[in-house]
């Protein structure tokens, strides 16, 4: 990418807000677990399809037999429904443009590849790859671009035979204009790259199979596509396909050329570009963890873009009335886990008392749940329910805050229990219990008020008083609000509790 210089050739494209409703496409491949950079792709571009009125195209992208698989595909699906990402055009839904997974276009791909070299678009390289390193490494070493250098663009008829006679096998490569390319980045404004910095490019293999850098803008100028919403890394191949697109005009392929708008990086830790290999990348991470896909892509829209200046949590309605791609901002950013965990957790005290009960549902039974599922009490779920609402960050924790109501005795966190059990606990916990005993089991104040008594009759505020009866009773110093879990647990559990834990003070 260079300064703009000679006679620049400025790329035309359906501006916003203007002509037709924009044609945008998600196109991943299906390798591996989904990936929460893609998801921001994938988002930005339905939320730009949903505000614009426009089409959403979800096509995939598997022409690479070796890493793709079926598993890969139906996972894609999956998290696409998951997220609540509806498509107009694609698997399952169909369109004027099916089929929508490339590894079903073949034919389509040779077809316009034969017009590109028909058309002297495209021509057969026969370059070793020994050659190629050998003439790359030499114009490194004479400070020149070390892209193709076009050996094979203009070989006679007769050194073609002899390459042939020689058994060399050819690739396809496209024809680059010798002119500046310049067009402008929805994101990132004009950008302008000089033809030496953009060589002339494969799109064929030998064997016959085309390659990402054909198929994908092939399928976009098939599929109308006006405007290409894709990561930065895939800025340097956008001159090329500039260049492609032209070509395919001129065959009659394609309407015209779509804008582009590149996305900014999402930086993991070490400000690394996130990738599949880190951890907190995988999106099936955050399912299993219990985000609310809602709250995830409250997150992931902040990762370059924002409501307000002063506003993080919104709902995606409200996203999608706000959003245009021309808003991102073009630096990269970070992923920052407690921040995504804190506007989950907002989204968790948003819901309703009913659908945040019947979200918990998956971690209050197998595999997740460690108690008996005939231990598993609905009328005390839906008791202390709206207590555990306000306390979590995502629905996995859910199993831990309530297990002491589902299992027959406190799990015990041996830290919390020497933290707790201090000198005197003992007396403390007998006159916890004389006065919980006595008090009344239908209101949480008076179960507070029985603690208060015994703290005060020991010198000790509730806070201190309260800490040994809850690690009795629950097996944690932390946890849900204590008097409103015993009121939920009953009287009868907790009194026993108090006893098992005087008993193992006193052994």
């Amino acid at each position: 990418m260079a300064s703009a210089s000679g006679s620049p050739s400025p790329q035309s494209s359906t501006p916003l807000g203007q002509g037709a409703p924009p044609r945008v496409r998600f196109c991943p491949s299906p390798t591996g677990n989904p990936h929460v950079g893609l998801v921001r792709t994938a988002l930005f571009n339905w939320a730009f399809a949903k505000h614009h009125g426009g089409t959403l195209v979800f096509r995939i992208e598997d022409t690479d037999a070796a890493r793709d698989s079926e598993e890969s595909y139906e996972q894609l699906l999956d998290a696409m429904r998951w997220l609540g990402f509806d498509w107009d055009e694609g698997p399952e839904v169909g369109g004027p443009h099916a089929p929508y997974r490339q590894s079903q276009r073949m034919d389509i791909y040779r077809d316009v590849a034969r017009k590109l070299l028909d058309g002297g678009h495209a021509y057969h390289c026969y370059c070793s790859q020994e050659e190629l390193d050998t003439r790359r490494e030499a114009a490194r070493a004479a400070g020149r671009p070390s892209g193709y250098d076009g050996h094979c663009r203009e070989l006679s008829d007769a050194q073609v035979e002899e390459y042939k006679a020689q058994g060399r096998e050819s690739i396809v490569r496209f024809r680059m204009p010798d002119e500046t390319i310049t067009f402008t980045d929805l994101v990132r404004g004009e950008l302008t790259f000089t033809p030496e910095n953009v060589p002339d490019y494969g799109i064929v293999r030998a064997n016959g199979a085309p390659l990402y850098t054909l198929v994908n803008p092939v399928d976009d100028a098939l599929m109308e596509i006006t405007h290409v919403l894709r990561g930065e890394d895939l800025l340097s191949s956008t001159p090329r396909q500039i260049a492609l697109y032209k070509a395919l005009i001129e065959l009659g392929i394609a309407k015209e050329v779509p804008a582009f708008g590149h996305l900014p990086y999402v930086m993991g830790e070490g400000n690394k570009k996130l990738s599949k290999r880190d951890p907190q990348s995988s999106l099936n991470l955050y399912r299993e963890r219990g985000f609310l896909p809602e709250g995830l892509l409250n997150y992931l829209s902040l990762l370059g873009w924002s409501l307000s200046a002063d506003r993080d949590v919104f709902s995606i309605d409200e996203m999608v009335a706000a959003f245009d791609v021309t808003d991102v901002q073009p630096n990269p950013a970070r992923f920052d886990l407690k921040k995504c965990e804190a506007i989950n957790a907002d989204h968790i005290r948003l819901l309703g008392a009913e659908d945040f009960a019947e979200r918990c549902a998956p971690w209050l039974r197998a595999p997740f749940a460690p108690w008996e599922p005939e231990a598993f009490d609905e009328a005390k779920w839906q008791a202390i329910a709206p207590h555990a609402q306000t306390r979590l960050k995502v629905l996995s924790e859910i199993t831990e805050n309530v297990d002491f109501l589902f299992l027959p005795e406190p799990v015990f966190d041996e830290a919390s229990w020497n933290k707790a059990m201090k000198e005197g606990s003992d007396a403390l916990l007998r006159t916890a219990r004389e006065k919980l005993e006595a008090a009344d089991w239908t209101s949480a104040e008076s179960l507070k008020e029985a603690v208060l008594a015994a703290g005060e009759a020991h010198g000790l505020k509730l806070g201190k008083a309260q800490a040994p009866v809850r690690v009795a009773v629950t097996g944690r110093t932390v946890g849900l609000p204590l008097f409103e879990s015993l009121e939920v647990l009953g009287k009868e559990k907790t009194l026993a509790r108090i006893d098992a834990a005087l008993a193992k003070l006193a052994a």
